[in-house]
């Protein structure tokens, strides 16, 4: 039997996340709370441990406190067998210098690869959501020769000039140009309507990754981003092939969430991605429980609705109490109180906060540890939301950060009675 390659996983998880603020105001973007009990970096790192892929480093810059804590707190494994999961901060190994990008900040690490001595490299973002077997790209990147594979997730060309690009050989599998949001995406061999988007996860041979690093850190003209400049390199050389995300079998899936992917990088998306979540028949299913996203989830009880509550559609977390109110398409976090005739619809509220009774939330996001005075009304009037210091997204979703003041409304005074002159 041939001996099982020894793969490492590197998790890029320095992004900033500067389209999701106020959400990344206090925290780096893949610690940025999604679907009630979790954190982005949960998917990632569940796919990867799911795959049976167990010595993981995590590569954190920006504000990474909340992000580190999560991590070593949730995400401790049994060494007996060498598995681990790690945050790797930056740590100028190689000057006083940061990241210069996602490249740099894996040659900046190089110790890691020296330390762990892989034959294969599994290099994948921290901030997407999605279910993927990691250990069928792998097979797929071994049995093809590649020096590097890159997953790809088809989309409509019509939609494709917003992504990474990837425009395949006539076999359908070698990359042939590796294009950044081009004007004209180019059509698949088998489905000219569709193109491969690039889905930011790679697979490298572990000699062949290093060698790129090398070149590119000598290069004073690059940029130092994986996608922007190492693959390409290796597209050049012919090393490059694509993995057909639509292949990738994740068990339990349904017909409804198979190959589904979200780059949740702008508060809409990041909205709409809860909405995914919530529907009788949800577009992504968090309920699979032959491939689980693991978490960490505080010492709560259940939530619990009183008073008549109506929750329809909605996804309720521990510690949570509705008192006669109405839920309707939201996720709530954990320890989230609704008071009596409160409306809350199409919202993602985070942890801790209070909303109370007869408040209007429609269309909102809220961070962590917002109260909401009684009668106070989100998400109805955009404009009066920005007047109020809110942020309103693109798509007109009223966002409010970690603990953001909400002044209560304002109380008409009384008019003063006439006095009838003598």
């Amino acid at each position: 039997m041939a001996k099982a390659p020894k793969i490492l996983g590197i998790v890029l998880a320095g992004g900033e996340g500067k389209r999701l603020m106020p959400l990344t105001a206090d925290r780096a973007k893949p610690a940025v709370p999604f679907g009630g009990s979790y954190r982005l970096i949960d998917f990632v790192l569940s796919n990867l441990v799911n795959a049976g892929i167990r010595s993981l480093c995590v590569l954190t810059q920006y504000k990474s406190h909340s992000l580190d804590r999560h991590v070593t707190i949730t995400w401790r494994m049994s060494t007996f067998l060498g598995n681990y999961v790690t945050c790797v901060p930056a740590q100028q190994r190689l000057g006083p210098q940061w990241y210069q990008g996602s490249a740099d900040a894996i040659y900046q690490s190089m110790n890691l690869i020296n330390d762990a001595k892989p034959d294969i490299i599994v290099v994948f973002g921290a901030d997407h959501v999605y279910r993927m077997d990691a250990s069928q790209m792998v097979a797929d990147h071994i049995a093809r020769g590649n020096g590097v594979t890159v997953a790809g997730i088809r989309v409509p060309r019509s939609e494709a000039s917003e992504f990474g690009v990837i425009k395949t050989a006539d076999d359908g599998h070698t990359i042939a140009e590796f294009l950044e949001k081009p004007a004209d995406p180019p059509g698949l061999p088998d489905s000219p309507d569709e193109t491969f988007a690039s889905m930011g996860n790679y697979v490298f041979s572990a000699d062949v990754l290093v060698e790129a690093l090398r070149k590119d850190a000598a290069n004073p003209a690059s940029r130092h981003d994986m996608g922007g400049d190492i693959v390409p390199m290796l597209v050049a050389e012919g090393k490059a092939g694509v993995y057909d995300f639509k292949d990738n079998d994740v068990p339990g899936a349904l017909d409804r969430d198979r190959s589904y992917w979200r780059d949740v990088g702008s508060l809409d998306s990041y909205h709409e991605a809860h909405m995914d979540l919530v529907s009788i028949q949800p577009v992504f299913n968090l309920y699979n429980s032959d491939w689980p996203i693991f978490t960490s989830h505080p010492q709560l009880p259940g939530a619990k609705f009183t008073d008549n509550a109506t929750v329809s559609e909605s996804i309720i977390c521990q510690g949570s109490i509705v008192s006669g109110a109405t839920v309707d398409h939201s996720v709530l976090g954990s320890n989230v109180k609704v008071g009596a005739g409160a409306k809350v619809e199409r919202a993602v509220i985070m942890d801790n906060c209070t909303i109370g009774a007869g408040a209007v939330l429609k269309n909102v996001i809220l961070d962590k540890n917002v109260v909401i005075p009684p009668g106070v009304e989100i998400g109805i009037d955009p404009d009066y939301d920005r007047q109020r210091g809110f942020t309103v997204s693109k798509g007109g979703v009223t966002v409010l950060g970690k603990g953001q003041v909400v002044e209560p409304p304002a109380v008409k005074a009384a008019a003063e009675p006439e006095v009838a002159e003598a």
